[in-house]
């Protein structure tokens, strides 16, 4: 017969468990994030009024006022044909296959606010900050003419 003895191992300290639950929260603060962008990637909206452009419903919406927007350079564009406008680089945005939202920087070196789902129906909108909007709506131009209207209506 053989007798044997258990030693039990001294509990690990209580930093240990701390580990755990910061990896653990950063770990459900990025599942938060991806649930949220993978829901706002499907409700960004653009909204023309008298006060201007406002994007919404990502990280990267804003309101563009009006006096901020080139309207007589604006057109629409085909990204497919168009390799002067297409995105180079993001700089700061999301950038997943049929989906570009923020900042990116153009081929031609510009700077560019992106919400593009369809690269052969962009409205390119160049602004007096610097950087142009381009936004994948089903009607780019009657996109441009809203705005447009507002503007002589201001």
């Amino acid at each position: 017969m053989n007798a044997s003895t258990v030693f039990p191992m001294i509990p690990a300290a209580s930093k240990s468990l701390w580990f755990f639950a910061i990896i653990s929260l950063v770990l459900i603060g990025v599942l938060v994030l991806m649930v949220w962008l993978a829901w706002s990637m499907q409700h960004v909206r653009f909204t023309v009024s008298n006060e201007g452009l406002r994007l919404q419903g990502d990280l990267y919406g804003r309101l563009i006022p009006l006096k901020s927007l080139k309207l007589d350079e604006a057109v629409v564009t085909n990204l497919k044909t168009d390799r002067d406008h297409q995105p180079k680089s993001r700089t700061m945005g999301t950038g997943l296959p049929g989906y570009s939202a923020g900042w990116f920087k153009l081929r031609n070196g510009e700077k560019a606010l992106l919400f593009v789902t369809d690269n052969t129906r962009v409205a390119r909108i160049p602004t007096t900050e610097g950087y142009s909007v381009m936004l994948s709506v089903s009607e780019p131009a009657a996109l441009i003419d809203e705005l447009k209207h507002q503007q002589a209506v201001r």
